[in-house]
């Protein structure tokens, strides 16, 4: 029977401490060459905690599936900051592009309980919104009202 493991590891930069070491240990597969690979597949992931699941079959062979990062991290890394807002509807933690929004509905949409794009592109505004992150120097509560009254469709809608 095969053993799963599913472990938020950062992006490039997994080590064999935990939380891999001690969940892949048990297991008698060399930790190191499953670590390797893992930075291998997260290098483009660098500095964002990312999903990793490690299958371990009875002959000791692994496979490793990569997930995608928390919207929240990619957010951050789009709009370049450290951290969301202390107090999102009072101070301003960053500004990402409307772009940059829609490319991130691209990447989450498999994951999201959207179905079509436009819909994604809300969640992700949305998630802005918690964040204190405006969307093209707008307020992201404005940015979902235009979505809603159809500004955006030019580019939403295919």
């Amino acid at each position: 029977m095969a053993e799963v493991v599913e472990v938020l590891v950062p992006g490039g930069k997994a080590t064999a401490g935990p939380p891999l070491g001690p969940s892949l240990g048990p297991l008698g597969i060399n930790v190191k060459a499953v670590v390797d690979e893992i930075n291998k597949k997260t290098a483009t992931f660098n500095g964002m905690q990312v999903p990793v699941k490690i299958e371990v079959d009875a002959k000791k062979n692994f496979t490793i599936s990569v997930g995608i990062p928390p919207t929240t991290a990619l957010i951050k890394k789009e709009a370049n900051i450290e951290k969301g807002s202390a107090e999102p509807n009072v101070k301003v933690a960053g500004n990402l592009p409307f772009e940059a929004a829609v490319r991130i509905a691209n990447m989450k949409l498999e994951g999201m309980l959207s179905y079509e794009l436009k819909t994604a592109v809300r969640e992700v505004v949305g998630t802005c919104v918690s964040m204190g992150v405006t969307v093209d120097g707008k307020r992201a509560k404005e940015v979902l009202t235009d979505i809603a009254a159809g500004k955006y469709d030019s580019v939403l809608v295919k």
